[in-house]
């Protein structure tokens, strides 16, 4: 009988023919080869925060024979480390290799960077008591918080938030990545002149307590959760905290509305004669048993689509902002956030022109402005813009002299009405003295640099005629030069509305380092906005 002939023997070569398509689909699924590989040690380079996958390296050794040897560090910290291309580990495996990618970008390396295969995900967002929400949501068209809310609420002193040193932590990395992309206002990867002026301020008035690492700055929420209000960090961290019953009050997980920066964890091969080590590694990570256990363990959420997400892992992300694309936008926002928590203070000097043509709808405008820097502008813009708690605030009227000269350090409210009552006096003058007038701001900004050594000042000059009395332009640029380095490193920033001399407000700008904002173009609340966080 042939072999055609015999039922028996065609069964059992199918069998024999569909075995041997298993044990193919086994072998190149990832994470489901059979058996294990040869012995092998890698050492890790890691982010201090995947300390809880520990308990899944015992199951790494036994299915892959792969034991790995973890060097934990700051990813910062760590991303500078590998840019000298004199890998001391086999592997690195980071919440992001966005800053490395940066540092390599920037010492003009040519060649492409480690291969990387991402491992899981989480999001850096905010947790907040349930109350400081509700309250927040309240002030809100729509019941959605945005940075933008959290920033004036900072400024304002009605929000005390608990956030990593982005210097050295990718989650306060990322969280000031997404602040300040929101405060951009363009949705976009940020440039380096969308962070020339400092708009952070006002939500770094808020910052109360800052650690070197997410897992410690989680730990140090918990001892001193009462003075706050939130804690600005991964999502997987505020799902554990909650999951662990340790908070007396549990936190409300809150997705930023314009936008959240994604961490994906890529493992990073940096000794490319470990490659088969590393496929293995990678596979077995992704593997949808082991994807399923990461999210049961450490609730980061799997790449896997197909593994149904844990209740807390459900909510949509929302919008995922870029992260910049030059170091030089990075340098930027830790010095800013360098020297506001250096505890220098900032001071601004407003010369703000009464001379008659200001009077009726100019002065109007002005009043209006100020009330929106004092908090009554509720747009994006406004919320980072605003005058903030410590900030302190000198108002000189002036005309054909300075007419009256106040300041006032913001810690609340009622500070806010005085500063609104500097510019509401209708005293106006026959001349205009701008020059003069910037003549006498310096030498009140130099007495100020002088007794507060550190402290940021900038002046802001408002005027909307010409010159008409005082010394001339000309005479203001040779007593700046002639006065002492601290004081000639205060700017001027000039705002032209009205008839003012474009000329020379644009030069007497640019003689002190600043620049100028023209009102005639556009609203005077919004010139002024344009200059807001101008020091340096």
């Amino acid at each position: 009988m042939t072999a055609r002939g015999n039922p028996g023997r065609r069964r059992r070569r199918a069998l024999t023919a569909l075995t041997l398509a298993c044990l193919w689909v086994l072998a190149t699924l990832p994470g489901c080869s059979p058996g294990r590989g040869e012995p092998v040690t890698l050492r890790v380079l890691a982010s201090s925060e995947l300390a809880d996958m520990q308990p899944l390296f015992d199951d790494l050794r036994r299915d892959t024979g792969i034991t790995l040897t973890m060097d934990y560090q700051g990813t910062v910290e760590a991303a500078a480390s590998l840019t000298s291309d004199r890998y001391r580990h086999d592997v690195a495996w980071l919440s992001s290799s966005r800053p490395f990618e940066l540092l390599r970008k920037e010492s003009g390396r040519q060649v492409d960077g480690p291969l990387s295969t991402s491992i899981m995900r989480s999001p850096v967002v905010v947790g907040m008591k349930p109350g400081v929400a509700q309250r927040l949501r309240q002030a809100t068209p729509d019941g959605q918080l945005s940075w933008a809310d959290l920033a004036d609420a900072a400024a304002a002193g009605t929000l005390k938030y608990a956030m990593a040193d982005p210097r050295r932590s990718n989650s306060g990395l990322s969280a000031l990545v997404g602040v300040a992309t929101a405060a951009a206002g363009r949705g976009e990867a940020l440039r380096p002149e969308d962070v020339s002026c400092d708009r952070l301020r006002g939500f770094f008035a808020g910052h109360a307590l800052a650690e070197d690492s997410s897992g410690q700055l989680a730990d140090a929420y918990v001892r001193g959760e009462e003075g706050l209000d939130a804690l600005i960090t991964y999502e997987s961290e505020l799902l554990s905290l909650n999951r662990a019953g340790t908070l007396r009050t549990p936190l409300e997980i809150v997705y930023p509305k314009d936008g959240i920066v994604l961490s994906d964890y890529p493992l990073m091969l940096l000794d490319p004669a470990k490659r088969n080590a590393y496929d293995r590694l990678a596979s077995w990570l992704r593997s949808g048993p082991v994807q399923q256990k990461i999210m049961d363990r450490t609730l980061r959420r799997p790449v896997d689509p197909d593994i149904t997400r844990v209740p807390g892992l459900r909510a949509p992300l929302g919008n995922a902002l870029y992260f910049p694309d030059s170091q030089a936008v990075v340098d930027r926002l830790l010095a800013d956030y360098g020297s506001a928590k250096s505890g220098g203070t900032t001071r601004v000097i407003f010369l703000l022109d009464f001379s008659g043509s200001m009077r009726g709808e100019r002065n109007a405008n002005l009043r209006a402005t100020m009330n929106g820097l004092s908090g009554a502008d509720d747009s994006g813009s406004g919320k980072f813009t605003r005058f903030h708690v410590g900030e302190t605030v000198t108002v000189v009227r002036f005309g054909g002299r300075v007419l009256d000269e106040r300041s006032v350090t913001y810690t609340g409210p009622a500070d806010l009405e005085r500063l609104r009552g500097m510019v509401a006096d209708d005293g106006f003058d026959t001349s205009t003295a701008v020059w003069s007038a910037l003549d006498h701001a310096y030498r009140t900004a130099a007495d100020a640099a002088a007794k507060v050594p550190g402290q940021r000042v900038s002046i802001v000059l408002m005027t909307d005629g010409e010159n008409n009395a005082g010394i001339s332009l000309d005479t203001f640029l040779a007593r700046y030069a002639a006065l002492p380095p601290a004081a000639r490193a205060i700017r001027t920033y000039t705002v032209r509305y009205g008839e003012a001399d474009a000329r020379e407000l644009d030069r007497a700008a640019k003689a002190t380092g600043g620049h100028m904002a023209d009102a005639t173009g556009q609203s005077l609340l919004n010139a002024f906005k344009e200059i807001r966080g101008c020091h340096e």
